[in-house]
C-alpha cells in the first residue's frame, strides 16, 4: 500500500466523523493487512502502541491535566484576574488586557489551551460583558489567548514534541517564555486598539476597580500570592535542577491541592474524587489517540515517508525562506483539521531532518511548529477553543471566529518573527 493511498484514507475516516484514535490505529495496521511481507503487522503495531506509551516524561501530560482541573475548581483564575486588575484595570482596553495576561499566567499552571479557555473564560467573559464590553469579542478574545496555555510552559504539546524529536522538554520550555509573552503583547495591542475605536464604558469599569482598590493592595495581592507562585514553583524546580518536569508536574499537584484545600477553602474534600474521576475522563482519550500516533508514525517511519517527502520538498524548493513559508503553511492546515498531539508525534519525524537541513534548531523548530499547531485551536474546523468558548457564552462558533480573525492575523505576525527570528525563541538557552 503506497503512503498516498494510507493518508487519503486517514483523511476518508476523518470526514466520515470516525474518532481520531480509531482512525489513526486503522491506518497504521492497513499495510501490514494488506501486504503480509510489511515489517508493521498487526501485533507490530500493538505493541509499538504500549511502547510508546511506557514513557516517564510522558507521566508528566496526566499531572499537569490533574493539576489544571484541581486550579479551575479552586477559583485560582479569579484570584489572578483580580490582582492584574488592580493595577491596569483603569488604563485603555486594561480589563480585556488583564484577561490575556491571566491566561498567560493560567497557562504557565494547566499547560493546556482548553482549560485554559475554560477556567479564565468562564469567570471574566461575564464580567467584561456585565461591564460593557461586546460578548463576541471578550469571547473571541479569550479563546484566541486561550492557545497561549500551549505556548508558555510547562505546555503539554511542549512535552509531546520533546518526545518525538528526543529534544530536551526543560530547553523546550525555557524557549516557550518569550514567544508566548511576545503573542500575548500584540493580542493586547490589538485589544488597546480594539477599545479606542469601540469605546469602553468607563464609569462602571472605574466602579469596578474602585472596589479592588477598596480592598487594598495588600488583601488582592495576599489573595492571588499563591496563585501567582505556582508557575514560579514548577518552572524554579526544573531550572534549578531540583526536579525533572515530570517530577514537577507531581508536585504542580500536591501544590494545587493544598492550596485549593487548605490555604483557599474553596476546594471541598469531599469534591476530590470528582475532579480525580473529570482529569481520568480528560486524560483517557489522550493516552488513545497518543498510543495510535506513536504507532502510525512508526510504520510511516518503516513505509520511509519522512525521506520521500524530505526528497520532494527540497527537490522542488532550495531556499531557506521557501521551504519555512511551505511548512509552516502545512503545520497551519494540519491544525486545522487535526488535534495537536498526533499532528506532533506524525510530523516532527518528517519535518524535522528537512529544517535541521537547512541549519536550524531543533528547539526553534518545536516553538515554531507548537504556534502553528496553536492557531489551529482557534481555526474552524476543528478549532476546540471555538467549541469551549462557545460552550460557555451560546454564541455560534462561526460567529467566534470571525471575531477572531484580527486576532488570529497579529498571532500570525508573531508566527512570522518566531519563524524568521530564531533568538526570540533561543534567548534563554
Amino acid at each position: 500500500m503506497s503512503p498516498l493511498v494510507v493518508f487519503i484514507l486517514f483523511f476518508v475516516f476523518l470526514l466520515i466523523a470516525i474518532p481520531i484514535s480509531v482512525s489513526l490505529g486503522l491506518v497504521a495496521v492497513l499495510p501490514g493487512v494488506f501486504d503480509p511481507s510489511f515489517t508493521a503487522s498487526a501485533s507490530y503495531v500493538i505493541r509499538s502502541m504500549f511502547g510508546g506509551i511506557d514513557s516517564f516524561p510522558l507521566l508528566a501530560v496526566p499531572m499537569f491535566i490533574l493539576s489544571g482541573i484541581i486550579m479551575a475548581r479552586g477559583g485560582i483564575s479569579k484570584r489572578l484576574f483580580d490582582l492584574f486588575s488592580f493595577f491596569i484595570g483603569k488604563r485603555t482596553a486594561g480589563l480585556p488586557c488583564a484577561a490575556v495576561i491571566t491566561c498567560l499566567f493560567y497557562g504557565a499552571i494547566s499547560g493546556s489551551g482548553i482549560a485554559t479557555v475554560a477556567a479564565v473564560g468562564s469567570m471574566t467573559i461575564p464580567l467584561l460583558v456585565e461591564l460593557g464590553y461586546d460578548k463576541k469579542f471578550c469571547t473571541a478574545l479569550v479563546a484566541v489567548a486561550g492557545s497561549l496555555g500551549v505556548i508558555i510552559p510547562p505546555s503539554i504539546p511542549f512535552i509531546m514534541y520533546g518526545m518525538a524529536s528526543g529534544a530536551s522538554v526543560s530547553d523546550i520550555f525555557l524557549a516557550g517564555i518569550v514567544p508566548g509573552v511576545l503573542i500575548g503583547l500584540l493580542l493586547m495591542v490589538y485589544a488597546v486598539f480594539y477599545c479606542k475605536k469601540h469605546g469602553e464604558d468607563k464609569e462602571k469599569i472605574n466602579a469596578k476597580i474602585d472596589d479592588l482598590h477598596a480592598q487594598g493592595l495588600g488583601k488582592v495581592f495576599k489573595s492571588s500570592f499563591f496563585a501567582v507562585l505556582s508557575p514560579v514553583i514548577i518552572l524554579g524546580c526544573i531550572y534549578s535542577g531540583v526536579a525533572s518536569p515530570t517530577e514537577a508536574a507531581v508536585i504542580s499537584v500536591f501544590y494545587s491541592l493544598i492550596v485549593s484545600i487548605f490555604i483557599y477553602k474553596s476546594l471541598p474534600i469531599k469534591k476530590v474524587y470528582d475532579v480525580f474521576v473529570e482529569a481520568v475522563r480528560t486524560y483517557a482519550p489522550i493516552l488513545f489517540i497518543l498510543a495510535a500516533s506513536i504507532a502510525f508514525s512508526r510504520v510511516l517511519t518503516l513505509m520511509q515517508v519522512p525521506q520521500l517527502i524530505s526528497g520532494w520538498i527540497l527537490a522542488h524548493f532550495t531556499s531557506k525562506v521557501v521551504v519555512l513559508i511551505v511548512i509552516n503553511l502545512v503545520l497551519l492546515l494540519v491544525g486545522m483539521v487535526m488535534d495537536t498531539t498526533p499532528a506532533i508525534l506524525i510530523l516532527t519525524p518528517i519535518l524535522l531532518p528537512i529544517v535541521e537541513g537547512f541549519g536550524m534548531n531543533p528547539i526553534h523548530f518545536g516553538i515554531m511548529m507548537v504556534v502553528n499547531l496553536a492557531i489551529g485551536f482557534v481555526t474552524p474546523p476543528i478549532g476546540v477553543n471555538l467549541f469551549v468558548a462557545s460552550s460557555l457564552t451560546d454564541i455560534p462558533v462561526v460567529d467566534i471566529a470571525k471575531r477572531a480573525m484580527p486576532l488570529i492575523g497579529f498571532f500570525l505576525i508573531a508566527l512570522l518573527l518566531i519563524t524568521f527570528i530564531p533568538q526570540i525563541s533561543l534567548c534563554l538557552l
